[in-house]
C-alpha cells in the first residue's frame, strides 16, 4: 500500500505523522510513505520546504519522499492523489480554513478532500487522541447506513468499503474489535419498514429475516472470516448523531465511514452528512471510496 501523508505546520501536523510512522511500522505499507505540504504561493515555498524538512526528520523512515506543491491546499492535495494513485491519504485537520465571522462553519479541507480523493481518507481531527505505537488501533466503528450503503454489495462486487476493512485485517494484529453499527433512522426508511422494525436491536433484525437484518449478518459474518471479532449494534434516531454518540461512548479509535457516488442532490446531502461526522467527530475518521 502507497500511503500520501499531507501535512501543514499546524500542531496537528505532529499527530498526522505520529499515525504515519504507525502504519508504516505496522506493515500496511510495501514503500515509504510520500509527504506533501503546500505553499499557497510562491513566496511561501522556502517556508513550506522547512515544514517538509522538519517533517522527514520526525518521520524517521528511510526513502521517504516529500514534496512542495503551490496552490490550493484541497485542489493541490487532490492532484497529487489523482496523478500517483496512491492507495491512502493522511490528513490532518490544521488543513481547516478558518473564518471569524461566519452564519455555518466552512467545509473542512478534509472533507473536500474525501469527497473527490480516488483512495480512502483517513481524517485525522484536533480533537482525536493520538494513534501511533504508544496508542495502537484497538477499536473499530465500522458504520453501515443501509441498503444503498457503500458497505452493502452492488452487482455482485464487493464494495470498497468491505474490500478495505479486508485489507485491514492483513496488517492489523488480530486483537482488534470491530462493531458494525446500523442507524435506524425514520427519516431515511423505505416503503414498507415498520414501526417495530424502526425499533428493533441487532439480534431482532437478524432472527426476523428483515433486510437490514440480512445485511448486518453477512457484514458480520465476513468480517468473522477476516479474524476482526465483528459484533453489530443498532441504533435508532438522526443518523450523524446516532454515529458520532456511538463513537464517543463506545471509546472507540478508528470510526469507518463510507462515501457515496451519487449525483445531483443526493450526492450533495450524502456529502454532507460525511462532513458533518468529521465536524462533529472526536476520533479519527477513515472515509472509504
Amino acid at each position: 500500500m502507497h500511503i500520501l501523508i499531507a501535512i501543514d505546520g499546524s500542531p496537528q501536523a505532529e499527530t498526522v505523522l505520529s499515525l504515519g510512522t504507525y502504519l508504516a511500522q505496522s506493515g500496511l505499507t510495501r514503500r515509504p510513505p510520500v509527504l506533501l505540504t503546500i505553499a499557497r504561493h510562491d513566496r511561501d515555498r522556502a517556508q513550506a520546504e522547512c515544514c517538509l524538512s522538519a517533517a522527514r526528520q520526525r518521520l524517521s523512515l528511510n526513502g521517504v519522499e516529500g514534496k512542495v506543491r503551490v496552490g490550493r491546499p484541497d485542489y493541490e492535495i487532490l492532484l497529487e492523489a489523482q496523478e500517483q494513485r496512491y492507495d491512502m491519504l493522511l490528513i490532518g485537520e490544521g488543513w481547516r480554513p478558518r473564518r471569524l465571522l461566519a452564519c455555518a462553519p466552512e467545509r473542512l479541507t478534509a472533507a473536500r478532500v474525501a469527497e473527490r480523493a480516488p483512495c480512502p481518507v483517513l481524517a485525522v481531527l484536533g480533537r482525536s487522541r493520538p494513534l501511533g505505537p504508544e496508542r495502537p488501533i484497538r477499536r473499530i466503528l465500522l458504520c453501515d447506513s443501509g441498503a444503498r450503503s457503500p458497505l452493502n454489495a452492488v452487482g455482485g462486487e464487493a464494495p470498497p468499503v468491505r474490500r478495505f476493512t479486508t485489507r485491514l485485517a492483513e496488517w492489523l494484529g488480530g486483537e482488534e474489535e470491530v462493531t458494525v453499527l446500523h442507524v435506524m433512522s425514520q427519516l431515511s426508511a423505505g416503503p414498507g419498514v415498520r414501526g417495530q422494525q424502526l425499533r428493533a436491536e441487532a439480534d431482532e433484525l437478524v432472527a426476523g429475516h428483515t433486510p437490514e437484518g440480512e445485511l448486518i449478518e453477512q457484514n458480520v459474518r465476513l468480517l468473522d472470516r477476516q479474524g476482526l471479532h465483528p459484533q453489530a449494534k443498532v441504533r435508532h434516531g438522526l443518523v450523524v448523531a446516532e454515529i458520532l454518540s456511538e463513537a464517543r461512548s463506545g471509546d472507540y479509535d478508528l470510526v469507518i465511514i463510507g462515501a457515496h457516488q451519487e449525483t445531483g442532490w443526493q450526492r450533495f446531502l450524502l456529502d454532507d452528512l460525511a462532513h458533518q461526522i468529521l465536524l462533529g467527530a472526536d476520533r479519527n475518521v477513515l472515509v472509504v471510496h
